[in-house]
């Protein structure tokens, strides 16, 4: 038959039919619409075949009228193989049990490794894992893919230069390299303490050496701070100068900033969805229909769907919507000569050490030109202006 797919859904019986008048009965059948198939003679009142399980009941009808007697012989299709699955229903739901246990492990965070790293450093990333959601026993569907993860590392924790991410399994892998700090070179020999830029000095402190300057002094660069040739006229000797000198420089920054200014923001405005992927079929599971946003933007992240050490190709995305608006900005100018000060103070900060400090700062020229504000600012730091310079053999006094 051509639907026999569709009769195997729905049941077929094998009837065995014994009796005189087998033809007529037959016959009968199928004029009250029972389609038979597969019609078979055993010797010379004996016939079997196959029909719908749905027609069973008419048969019955029709063969006590017919005076021939039925037997049913096989019984297939998938409301007896389900017949027969209840039988066995606890051993059944245990196997999918055991099976969606199998899954589930297979797709959880077990063991966090790290590489490289100092025990400070591995503290460091453990706790900002843990602030991430990123621990043992947390299910991988509900983790930032491997990217994201490296990238928060490397932004939040300033102490590491490069961090590599690698989930294996149920492990993840991180290899950590941190920063190193360029040791200076310890000077053993003699040295002198130069002037590294042009300043007036405000602060000296000699540990070694002979002081060549005091307070309110101006110097150029490369000028003698501390002198390594130590002692009086003809008992001289050359040390490795030490000290701390700090001196009032000047730096010069220029800043344009527009007053009306446009730009992209996320309101607030969010929507999830989950997918189920299947080969190259998504299969929404939450978060059904799509929002009324004008503009938006879609983060998603796919999750491959473990068993024990096979990749299934299944996967399980997390998908974010978020609303996105055009927002203008109009400073007064006021605000705008503020915020380039600020703009200044930071682009300053980024050329200074760590210590030093912003004594004082004045307007050279401010203008709003075309829509910006332009703004020129002399800055007055106070920072360490000193550093070592070898005494050359013929440079002592």
């Amino acid at each position: 038959m051509k639907n026999q797919w569709i009769e195997f859904c729905s049941g077929i019986v094998s009837v065995k039919v014994s009796g005189k008048g087998i033809e007529r009965f037959i016959n009968q059948l199928i004029r009250n619409g029972i389609s038979v198939w597969d019609v078979k003679r055993h010797g010379t009142e004996t016939v079997i075949f196959h029909l719908k399980l749905a027609d069973v009941k008419k048969l019955r009808l029709l063969a006590r009228k017919s005076g021939c007697k039925i037997s049913f012989q096989q019984r297939i299709g998938v409301p007896f193989l389900l017949k027969k699955l209840m039988h066995n229903i606890g051993l059944i739901v245990g196997a999918f049990l055991f099976l969606f246990i199998i899954l589930f492990l297979s797709n959880m965070v077990w063991r966090i490794e790290i590489n490289g790293a100092n025990p400070a450093t591995e503290y460091k990333v453990y706790k900002q894992l843990d602030k991430m959601g990123i621990k043992p026993g947390k299910l991988q569907f509900f983790i930032d893919d491997v990217e994201t993860i490296q990238r928060n590392l490397t932004n939040k924790i300033q102490v590491i230069t490069w961090v590599g991410v690698e989930l294996r399994g149920t492990t993840f892998h991180l290899e950590v390299v941190e920063k190193k700090e360029p040791k200076k070179p310890e000077i053993h020999g003699p040295r002198n303490l130069v002037a590294k830029k042009e300043a007036v000095i405000t602060y000296i402190f000699v540990e070694k050496g002979k002081q060549m300057v005091n307070r309110h002094d101006h110097v150029v660069p490369g000028q003698i701070l501390v002198s390594g040739v130590y002692g009086k006229e003809g008992q001289t000797e050359l040390v490795s100068s030490k000290g701390e000198i700090l001196g009032e420089t000047w730096y010069k920054s220029t800043v344009e900033l527009p007053i009306k200014s446009t730009f992209q923001v996320f309101n607030g405005n969010e929507k999830r969805k989950y997918y189920v992927r299947i080969a190259n079929f998504s299969i929404p599971v939450w978060g059904f229909g799509t929002p009324k946003y004008a503009e938006y933007e879609t983060d998603s992240t796919e999750h491959k769907v473990h068993f024990l050490k096979w990749d299934l190709p299944v996967s399980f995305i997390n998908s974010t919507i978020r609303e996105r608006e055009e927002v203008t900005r109009i400073y007064t100018n006021d605000e705008a000569v503020n915020m380039a000060k600020e703009i200044a103070r930071k682009d300053i900060k980024t050329k200074l050490t760590e210590d030093a400090i912003i004594k004082g700062e004045k307007v050279l020229h401010q203008a709003v030109e075309n829509g910006k504000v332009k703004l020129s600012i002399h800055f007055q730091i106070i920072e360490n202006i000193a550093e070592g310079q070898p005494i050359i053999q013929g440079d002592e006094e």
